[in-house]
């Protein structure tokens, strides 16, 4: 699990990086929680999405957005934070040019700008979006979501209630040609205290299903 640093629109970029088993193995970039309200690349639901990826052989790379730990710049509301991930994406392409595929996942706010990196990116294939916040922020750009993915979300989670989520999981399911799979964690709060175990296995069943 490399330490790496790598060129950002703001000044470098902090990062951990496992490469591929193969030249022509996936990649997958993982996104983290607010940055001003402690979220780093080192949160554990973000780590566990890491190595769900990692273990399969895929090219992963998490981040710390810029402002946080030893990544450079300021804290931009989203917009600095979606081109943060726009670039290290780019990142990974560059040591990866013969990759199969791409897949993006995120939690909380970093489910929020993954799902804005997908609509942006082609390439990207498939999504895991962890307690995405559509009770804080618009996802109405989701129109129509390019990819089949998975929403994850815990049953008594008071920062995004689960009726937020679900709603955005009906509304995009309403599109042709893309399955959404919606999972609930019973008992799970926002960050899956004590259910780390039951969220990674969600997360385990549906690669499965998808990457055969």
């Amino acid at each position: 699990m490399p330490e790496v640093i790598f060129n950002g629109p703001e000044g470098r970029l902090e990062g951990r990086y496992q490469p591929g088993k193969t030249p022509t193995a996936p990649m997958a970039l993982i996104l983290h929680p607010h940055p001003q309200f402690g979220g780093t690349m080192n949160n554990k639901v973000v780590y566990y999405l890491y190595q769900s990826f990692a273990k399969r052989g895929f090219a992963t790379l998490r981040f710390n957005f810029r402002g946080v730990g030893r990544s450079q710049g300021e804290f931009d509301n989203g917009l600095g934070e979606l081109s943060d991930a726009a670039t290290a994406l780019d990142w990974m392409q560059s040591f990866n040019p013969n990759a199969s595929g791409c897949w993006i996942a995120g939690f909380s706010f970093g489910a929020w700008i993954s799902m804005q990196l997908l609509m942006r990116r082609p390439e990207i294939q498939g999504f895991i979006s962890v307690a995405p916040p559509a009770n804080l922020y618009d996802f109405s750009f989701l129109a129509p979501c390019p990819s089949s993915g998975l929403i994850l979300q815990g049953s008594i989670d008071d920062i995004v209630p689960p009726s937020a989520s679900l709603k955005l999981a009906e509304k995009l399911k309403t599109q042709k040609a893309i399955t959404i799979d919606y999972e609930i964690v019973e008992g799970g709060n926002h960050f899956f205290e004590g259910l780390l175990d039951e969220m990674n296995a969600e997360v385990d069943r549906y690669l499965d299903k998808r990457l055969g």
